[in-house]
């Protein structure tokens, strides 16, 4: 450490922990902590956490970076925060029962009931969203349809980016990128739907204030500085969702840069100029606040992939299995020898916003093993992006480059795929930590340490080697992306006889 040095702290609010890491203007992270923080499952189709846990967790992730920097060196704090999880509180800032996570399906039964209610296409042009359960508002119309008295004694709705904003300046803020999800904002306007709150019979008053993404949204109180080690007055930016946050941190905020998070769930994403609407994806605001992201997204992911390993090679814990498999899958021809996958485990978001759609796999002989089964399995998953991002390319949105992070950028193999396929070069980011950089890049800027977020992209963000396509592939991917996005309607169509 230089003994001048500055920081931003950005804050990763994410499903299991909370990560806080302290960056320098050039996006080296100088310093972290680390919290868990439990899921609750009381019943099948509930997943829930104490918000209060969010706080503890957070609390012990600032202090331990607080113990390692000097906070007077802190020039700003900005929050990314698992998206689509929502808190209802009292009068008195307490939650009036346990927070629902985006893994939450208690509301599938309202999909339809809402589609048929308010229109499906109507949602869709405000939200930016298909209809699908995973948007806070499908909960908020089961609370109205199943607990009225919950949504009546609310006094706030929040996301994690504005109860932990709350913990930390006194007063609950979100950003449009922290709204986003939750399904009741207009992504035209960049308001909160008045349509759609009407609906649903909730007050204006109960949700938080709206910024853009970087703009003050408060200062550190004496209070939060004490539980945290953190300077009392030390500004607080506006973040946003860790998706949002993600894209941002490998430059996918402007034209040209595609991003793919080979993570537990798999989320890829393009800028666009306008918001253009689609099944292949869920239209975001962009994460600069200018433009939109169009956000393809597979909710297994690479969750499949440890999942059959787990029940069917002894477990994903040993990285061995991952040597061979790679090794025995690299032997193989595209299409894995006639093996096909449907990695639906999870259900479907785009393109078929289908939450009973199965897995599948088919194709299989006397000569298939776990090789075949783990390229098929990455296969299917890269086309599922792959026909996104060519979908994304039909409505003009320009695309001549692929930053892979998460997990499975670790995979060279993978890598190679996503290449073949798309026709591009891939780039690896070594932003590892790429929602918590992109909230310290929303930091940076509301701090001044940058221009505007293309200069912060240019300044802090760093990528590994480039893998260029191999034209010869190409058209060996396009057939099998054929043959392979027929496995979901034949699973369908077998399921309904």
């Amino acid at each position: 450490m230089q003994p001048h040095e500055r920081y931003v702290v950005g804050i990763d609010s994410s499903t299991q922990s909370v990560k806080a890491i302290a960056w320098t203007p050039d996006g080296t992270p100088r310093a972290e902590g680390r919290a868990p923080h439990a899921i609750s499952t009381p019943e099948p189709h509930l997943a829930e956490q104490n918000a209060e846990d969010w706080w503890t967790a957070a609390i012990t992730a600032l202090t331990a970076v607080t113990r390692q920097v000097n906070p007077e060196r802190i020039d700003g704090i900005a929050i990314s925060n698992q998206r689509e999880t929502m808190v209802l509180l009292d009068a008195d800032r307490k939650p009036l029962a346990p927070a629902t996570l985006w893994l939450d399906s208690r509301a599938r039964a309202m999909t339809k009931v809402l589609a048929a209610e308010f229109g499906g296409e109507r949602l869709h042009a405000i939200s930016g969203k298909p209809v699908d359960v995973i948007p806070c508002l499908y909960r908020l119309r089961h609370f109205r349809e199943h607990q009225p008295e919950l949504l009546d004694r609310a006094a706030q709705i929040l996301s994690v980016h504005d109860f932990l904003t709350q913990k930390l300046t006194g007063e609950a803020a979100a950003s449009w990128t922290s709204a986003d999800p939750f399904g009741i904002f207009d992504i035209g306007s960049k308001k909160w739907s008045g349509e759609l709150l009407d609906h649903l019979g909730i007050p204006l008053s109960k949700l938080p204030t709206l910024h853009r993404p970087s703009a003050l949204i408060g200062e550190i109180t004496p209070s939060a500085a004490a539980a945290t080690g953190l300077r009392a007055g030390t500004p607080v930016f506006a973040g946003g969702g860790d998706g949002h946050s993600a894209g941002l941190a490998v430059g996918a905020t402007s034209p040209g840069v595609a991003y793919l998070n080979l993570g537990t769930a798999v989320v890829g994403g393009l800028w666009s100029a306008t918001p253009e609407l689609s099944r292949y994806w869920r239209t975001l605001v962009s994460p600069t606040g200018d433009g939109y992201l169009l956000e393809s997204c597979q909710r297994a992911g690479a969750y499949f992939v440890n999942w059959m390993l787990d029940n069917f090679a002894g477990g994903h814990e040993d990285a061995k299995i991952f040597e061979r498999l790679e090794a025995q899958a690299r032997k193989l021809p595209v299409g894995s020898g006639g093996v096909m996958v449907c990695t639906y485990l999870m259900g479907c978001m785009d393109p078929h916003w289908d939450e009973n759609a199965r897995a599948t796999f088919t194709g299989m002989g006397p000569e298939t093993g776990m090789g075949h089964l783990y390229r098929a399995s990455l296969e299917a998953i890269t086309l599922e992006f792959t026909r996104a991002l060519d979908q994304m390319r039909c409505q003009n949105a320009k695309v001549d480059r692929v930053l892979v992070i998460g997990g499975g950028a670790g995979s060279p193999l993978w890598l190679h795929m996503v290449a073949d396929s798309t026709g591009l070069p891939v780039i690896r980011s070594l932003s590892n930590e790429a929602s918590a950089l992109g909230a310290g890049m929303c930091a940076a800027i509301g701090a001044g340490w940058h221009a505007d977020f293309a200069v912060a992209t240019r300044e802090m963000t760093r990528v590994a080697e480039q893998i260029d396509p191999s034209p010869a592939a190409f058209a060996d991917w396009q057939a099998l992306s054929a043959r392979q996005a027929k496995v979901y309607e034949g699973m369908r169509l077998a399921g309904s006889t």
